[in-house]
């Protein structure tokens, strides 16, 4: 599988976008197994299921440390195929999980196998693109991510119902079989031989401190950690929230799919608006929208003027604005986070991906246990770590090309 004639850009961005919804689908399409996996593995703390969101991704925090420097030095496609292996290996042995300890085990595998195609895409396009036009292209690429989120929970309950929740598993094989062979038999290397960094533990320190040399880089960790503790806690209470403040859960699937389409109109919004206006101005309003928005429905709510009908639209309308704003952030962050550090972007997407996932799972662990039936303490949550986000973002350092 050595293709060398480069693809078009939009098979380039349809690709990267379906190595990132790797991502997607291994977490949006099992948010609808929770109340099953709560009932066949623990019943007495249902609670707990929600971890099987968050050790994928703390598995996919720590994946992504190695990565990038093992693609800098081996070439990015490699990486990738390995990884998505990894995490194939990982999702067979969640399948036959017969507890959830296990089965929470076998997911910190699979999210260090996906890893390679998150970080390692990132690394794909910093290789072909830099600055404004690799938020832009990120951007386009999250728009096609985005249909993911919007169909997996619908999808994730049609499996449950005819296969029960553990047939997901073998869903998330199949999807990476497709995605890598794509890879495999149409993308060429992007990273040169010549360009390669040998994976010596001097190196990679070296390379570490001077990705962590530049303030941008690391006020850009920081903030990117908090948008990922945003995300993370969403993603973790959403469902129990529809289920059992609402009453909702049969129609989960079908909200969630709102949500998530509006997050890929702010993709395509961002993918517009990054050139002309710059990434840092974007992720200050859209962490701004976040706080406003935040504060306004719990005016409402502790107000008393609030049905429980008008209670589950404002909600609605919230989860709304929080993913929107979070399309575009997150490309955003990515690219400030990599303009400084081109040469070295493995590392660098690793090192930033990494840390600021950890970080964002142990923000996100709380956030998602302090669910008590109501959706205020969530929201109360990402009110603060985005007014946190802000205020990092006041003191960016200015850059003409960000």
């Amino acid at each position: 599988m050595t293709p060398t004639r480069p693809v078009s850009q939009t098979e380039f961005i349809a690709l990267v976008a379906m190595l990132f919804a790797t991502i997607a689908f291994s977490i949006d399409s099992i948010l609808p197994a929770l109340p099953s996996i709560a009932t066949e593995l623990t019943p007495d703390n249902p609670n707990a299921a929600q971890l099987v969101v968050t050790s994928f991704v703390l598995g996919m925090g720590i994946g992504t440390f190695f990565a990038g420097p093992i693609s800098d030095a081996m070439g990015r496609k490699r990486v990738i195929l390995g990884g998505s292996a990894l995490y194939c290996l990982g999702a067979a042995l969640a399948w036959a999980a017969p507890s959830l300890e296990l089965v929470l085990a076998a997911r910190v595998l699979q999210g260090l196998g996906a890893a390679a195609p998150r970080i390692v895409s990132l690394a794909m396009v910093r290789d072909k693109h830099s600055g404004r036009a690799m938020a832009r292209i990120i951007s386009f690429a999250m728009i096609v991510f985005m249909l993911v989120p919007a169909l997996a929970p619908a999808l994730g309950m049609v499996i449950i119902h005819a296969v029960g929740w553990r047939g997901l598993f073998l869903a998330f094989i199949l999807f990476s079989l497709v995605a890598n062979l794509w890879l495999g038999f149409r993308q060429p290397e992007t990273l040169a031989v010549e360009h390669r960094r040998p994976l010596h533990l001097r190196t990679l320190a070296q390379s570490f401190v001077e990705v962590f040399s530049h303030r941008t880089v690391i006020l850009a960790t920081v903030v990117m950690s908090l948008a990922f503790g945003m995300l993370f806690g969403a993603l973790s209470s959403i469902q129990p929230i529809f289920e059992q403040s609402f009453g909702r859960g049969e129609s989960f699937p079908l909200w969630f799919a709102l949500i998530a389409l509006f997050s890929a109109v702010a993709s395509f919004t961002n993918a517009r608006l990054v050139m002309r206006l710059g990434m840092r101005h974007l992720i200050t309003l859209a962490l701004s929208g976040i706080v406003g928005l935040s504060v306004l429905v719990l005016a409402l709510v502790w107000s008393g003027l609030l049905s429980d009908t008008a209670f589950f639209v404002m909600f609605v309308i919230w989860m709304i604005g929080l993913f929107f704003q979070m399309g575009m952030v997150m490309g955003n962050l990515n690219a400030l986070a990599l303009e400084p550090v081109g040469h070295i972007a493995g590392m660098a997407a690793s090192a930033t991906g990494a840390i600021s996932t950890v970080l964002g799972v142990m923000m996100a662990v709380p956030l998602g246990l302090a669910f008590d039936g109501t959706p205020l303490p969530l929201i109360l949550g990402i009110a603060i770590l985005a007014a946190l986000g802000r205020a990092v973002m006041a003191v960016m350092p200015q850059r003409v090309a960000a």
